[in-house]
């Protein structure tokens, strides 16, 4: 059984050294999942009851919601775009958390990740919960990911996020080999080593557009970015003697709408316009924390 740690760097957090000296890193994930979620299309017996628009809408039991499809269709025919020229007008990289159905099913977007230069890191086979999934089934689930994304992208992932991870997930991703780094934690402001000696990039979900579809989240642009300005001032301040860094997630079938797209293209600018501010891929921190901060021994 796992243990888990209460502890962490005890108030005495290591200091990161980002490159340039930067107070902050800045790092942006853009979830890749429209296609891959639950509906009789997939041989599922219900159709998704989360994180779409028409909140505490019950799932329709051996039923397409066609209405509910129609809203994650929208985030792979459009809002996925728009997120991605935000960031090609700026230069600016980012991280895709990638469903592999979901890139099955739309090859070019793929394609447009890595002929971008972002980083594609796996996000499990389908959106969904694996928390009940037998273990043989997860295990092909994280390798058909590799190959769906090795195949789209030219590369192999080396970063991983299911979300709603098992209580095998962890071990299977250190079975199967590969990964740079896990994310499916939310517990610190900075990369850590777990006690296998698997570095953890801690993911967010309070600076994270789900909120727009939570009862205690946002209702528009204008707040989620007062949210991440919040944020980022907090610990730009605090990166003068104690750098962290910063998480955002995005997906296209929710900041990709027009009305919430102009939050985060001045959330963008705004931390252009700051010095001492690290804009990065996930597998740069990595590579990062690895030199500076290697793994420690394990006896």
């Amino acid at each position: 059984m796992r243990m888990r740690d209460l502890v962490g760097y005890g108030g005495q957090p290591p200091h990161p050294h980002w490159p340039n000296g930067a107070r902050v890193a800045v790092q942006f994930v853009l979830n890749i999942e429209e296609g891959a979620e639950r509906t009789p299309v997939n041989g599922d017996l219900q159709s998704e009851n989360y994180l779409h628009e028409l909140l505490g809408r019950p799932a329709r039991i051996g039923e397409r919601d066609l209405s509910v499809e129609g809203m994650y269709e929208y985030g792979s025919r459009a809002g996925v775009w728009r997120i991605l020229e935000l960031f090609r007008v700026r230069d600016l990289p980012l991280t895709a958390f990638a469903v592999g159905k979901a890139l099955e099913l739309n090859p070019a977007l793929g394609r447009a990740l890595s002929d971008a230069g972002h980083e594609v890191a796996g996000h499990g086979y389908r959106w969904i919960d694996y928390r009940t999934m037998p273990e043989a089934q997860e295990r092909d689930h994280i390798e058909r990911t590799i190959a769906v994304i090795e195949q789209q992208c030219g590369q192999r992932p080396v970063g991983w996020y299911t979300g709603r991870i098992s209580h095998n997930t962890r071990r299977l991703l250190r079975e199967v080999g590969g990964f740079l780094y896990t994310s499916d934690a939310y517990n610190d402001d900075l990369p850590y080593w777990s006690d296998s000696s698997q570095l953890v990039i801690p993911y967010t979900l309070v600076n994270n557009d789900a909120r727009y579809l939570l009862p205690n989240g946002v209702p528009d642009g204008a707040a989620f970015l007062q949210l991440l300005q919040d944020a980022f001032d907090m610990l730009w301040a605090e990166g003068a003697n104690r750098p962290k860094m910063m998480s955002i997630g995005l997906h296209g079938r929710i900041s990709g709408h027009p009305a919430r797209a102009l939050a985060v293209a001045r959330f963008l600018d705004y931390v252009q316009a700051r010095e001492g501010v690290w804009v990065c891929r996930r597998d740069e921190i990595a590579r990062h924390w690895m030199r500076h901060h290697p793994t420690p021994c394990v006896m």
